[in-house]
């Protein structure tokens, strides 16, 4: 996500993290492109067009040769059709006039990934654990499962790691957005409230811990 206003940038980036997508922030046209040269693995292009250092024309005009097929979506305070226009004509595929509709964002997103194929399932299924992330939904063998929403972030997360460990550090930064190095128990604490809540006394455990590393979701 390429965007000047902070604020906005924290508050989408949080959203999607909810969603269960990794989100990498920057606030210029230079550092994006930088970016997307060092890791060119990414889903997903967000970015505003008044830019510094390489505006979102620019931008866009320079990465298309290099990656035709990466999903561009722009969102941007510029109002003027122009503006919309040239950004589709080099190579943007949607575009989002600030100020915009979370629920829309997000179905732009989908809409755009599931042409790209890169879009997360909307149901993941460990055991008789089912997850469904549009729905916000989570049964397993016939019982609903209400969780808050952070909970339902962390449970997402270990459905889409499903039978791998996964470290602390990584659900720390994915639910919570907060640095590694943060010195907190919020993890576990969380991880204790999902657990109660999914695996009933009786039940086979599906949320299991690795001593000094984190948890792994399956069905042994």
């Amino acid at each position: 996500m390429v965007e000047t206003d902070a604020s906005l940038a924290g508050f989408l980036s949080a959203e999607l993290h909810t969603q269960g997508f990794e989100v990498d922030l920057v606030r210029d046209g230079e550092t994006a492109l930088g970016k997307l040269n060092e890791r060119p693995g990414y889903d997903l292009l967000i970015l505003e067009l008044n830019l510094p250092k390489l505006d979102g024309i620019g931008l866009i005009k320079q990465i298309r040769p290099t990656y035709p097929r990466l999903p561009v979506l722009v969102v941007t305070v510029r109002t003027r059709t122009e503006d919309k226009v040239a950004a589709l004509v080099v190579g943007a595929d949607d575009c989002l006039t600030k100020p915009i509709s979370l629920a829309e964002f997000l179905a732009r997103i989908r809409a755009l990934l599931r042409r790209s194929g890169g879009l997360i399932q909307n149901s993941s299924t460990v055991g008789d654990l089912t997850l469904q992330r549009e729905e916000r939904r989570v049964v397993r063998n016939g019982r609903r499962i209400e969780l808050t929403p952070r909970e339902f972030a962390l449970l997402d997360v270990m459905t889409q790691n499903a039978g791998h460990p996964v470290p602390r550090s990584v659900l720390l930064e994915r639910v919570w957005s907060m640095s590694t190095e943060s010195p907190t128990n919020i993890v576990d604490v969380y991880m204790k409230y999902v657990r109660d809540k999914v695996d009933l006394p009786g039940e086979p455990r599906l949320i299991h811990t690795i001593r000094g590393f984190g948890y792994e979701l399956c069905s042994k």
